[in-house]
């Protein structure tokens, strides 16, 4: 064949190749979303205002995508820049999607046909009796020779039942998982950083509220040690305020213990080493908690959830992979050519004379393997109904999630309202009946009993307090956390987000 007539037959096989053909097994289709509502009764329009801040439910609100700001904290803002900067989980979520997405260029190349260029040179001596085989009058020894080849070569398996095309499906659907992980792992580190830094805060508080305690507690020990020594009170009594302040001391050492271990997580979360880090100093009254609060509508929490769009993404990767194990059952058609030039010299190496190729075409069924295809076909199957099981399994978590969060909001409002009444009656309670007392007209037990009250009033106090700023920061990372809005990660080679 000349050189004009292979290329119009490589042509026609390129003609043939374009064509397209179909593609075995199931299609994946985005599993619809559940048409529910999100708590079991209809959400208020807002949450009662404890301590003169009322919440506002929104629904069908966006969420930006970095709601932390919401809560008006510089500091806090700086440390989210620091750890998204410098934090290792994140760094190695960023490197597997991109090996997941050059894994995915990778499998594409499948698609294409096969080009490889070549070029030999081999010293040969013909012996005498391969000579006298071919004719010659005598058994004569030729003399070495150097025979030189160039050759190029095509090879292509045509993808006729779409077992390259689910291959790359699947590792298309797996790149867009990891970058879904991604996701999930920006937001958890973004909410665990928030949630870190209201207890950091929450338990300033409360150090500093055991410190006046104390300091209250040694004063009232201090009069009672004067009226001791003027003769007008008995010693039992001071004895009794010494073991109430010593009580109320043992408290203090367990507060800061945790205070010390939440810097140290602070800490991790910015990518550092605690010996490395500066102890921030949060404060619930730096943060403000954020008064409207988005409630995403059930189709937009499918598509917003990280959690649920892996899950999603790998009842793809289940998907294709059933295509695959179909293919593989079925007859293979590999094309394959080659063209190139033979000769003695490299002078006349590139000439019409020496000009050589082949075409070749092949079918592949397979007949018997152990039962090795119908049992991999069966595993794939097994594979797409646990993948689907686990992705409905995913959703209604979530939901479930996010239901526990909303009603958690509602609750946290009405437990600031009566913790702080609480402290309030608490603290008037005390300062009544330590005035009593000192006036003969309460016995000490009872002084003992109201410092115990207002310590513990004082605590559930704050504590109620950092509840409505973490449960906050809970209810963004259940809604998803705005994701979508960002542009720090890059998209990936597989999809648009939506």
């Amino acid at each position: 064949m000349k050189p004009k007539s292979f290329r119009r037959a490589l042509s026609r096989v390129a003609l043939a190749l374009a064509l397209p053909g179909c593609a075995v097994g199931p299609d994946f289709h985005t599993p619809a979303a559940p048409n529910t509502p999100l708590t079991p009764v209809p959400l208020p329009a807002a949450t009662e205002a404890a301590g003169g801040v009322a919440q506002r439910f929104s629904p069908g609100a966006d969420i930006a995508g970095d709601w932390w700001t919401l809560y008006h904290s510089p500091q806090l803002n700086a440390l989210i820049g620091t750890a998204l900067a410098n934090n290792p989980s994140l760094a190695a979520a960023q490197g597997t999607l991109l090996e997941a997405e050059e894994n995915t260029r990778a499998e594409e190349g499948a698609l294409l046909p096969g080009v490889s260029g070549a070029f030999d040179a081999g010293r040969n001596q013909p012996s005498s009796a391969s000579v006298a085989t071919f004719g010659s009058s005598q058994a004569e020894k030729l003399p070495p020779y150097t025979l030189y080849n160039a050759s190029l070569s095509v090879s292509y398996t045509l993808d006729v039942w779409g077992q390259v095309r689910r291959t790359v499906e699947g590792q298309a659907a797996q790149a867009e998982y990891q970058r879904d992980e991604l996701e999930a792992t920006y937001l958890t580190l973004t909410a665990n950083i928030v949630t870190s830094a209201v207890t950091v805060a929450s338990l300033h508080a409360q150090i500093d509220a055991t410190n006046q305690v104390i300091e209250a507690e040694r004063e009232l020990l201090g009069i009672l040690q004067t009226q001791v020594s003027l003769g007008g009170l008995a010693q039992a009594q001071v004895l009794q305020q010494q073991a109430q302040l010593a009580q109320q001391e043992a408290t203090l050492p367990p507060l800061e213990s945790q205070l010390a271990q939440a810097q140290n997580q602070l800490a991790a979360y910015a990518g550092t080493f605690p010996g490395n880090f500066k102890p921030q100093d949060f404060t619930l009254d730096s943060l403000q908690l954020p008064a409207d609060l988005p409630v995403s509508l059930p189709s937009a929490i499918v598509a917003q959830r990280p959690d649920i769009r892996a899950a999603a993404a790998q009842l793809h990767v289940a998907t294709a992979n059933v295509g695959v194990a179909d293919a593989n059952m079925l007859p293979q058609v590999t094309l394959s050519g080659q063209i190139g030039h033979e000769s003695l010299t490299t002078g006349t190496l590139f000439t019409p004379q020496t000009l050589l190729w082949n075409l070749a075409a092949g079918v592949t069924q397979p007949i018997f393997a152990g039962g090795e295809l119908t049992a991999k076909r069966k595993a794939a199957l097994a594979g797409l109904r646990a993948a689907a099981g686990q992705y409905q399994n995913t959703v209604i978590t979530a939901f479930q999630n996010v239901a526990d969060v909303l009603a958690v909001l509602q609750y946290d409002a009405t437990e600031q309202q009566a913790a702080d009444a609480a402290a309030d009656a608490a603290a008037q309670s005390l300062k009544v009946t330590q005035a009593q007392y000192l006036l003969g007209g309460q016995p000490f037990s009872v002084v003992l009993t109201a410092q115990t009250t207002y310590h513990t009033a004082v605590i559930a106090q704050v504590r109620a307090r950092a509840a409505r700023f973490a449960d906050t920061a809970a209810l963004f990372q259940a809604l998803g956390g705005g994701w979508w809005h960002r542009q720090d990660v890059a998209q990936n080679c597989c999809g648009v987000i939506p």
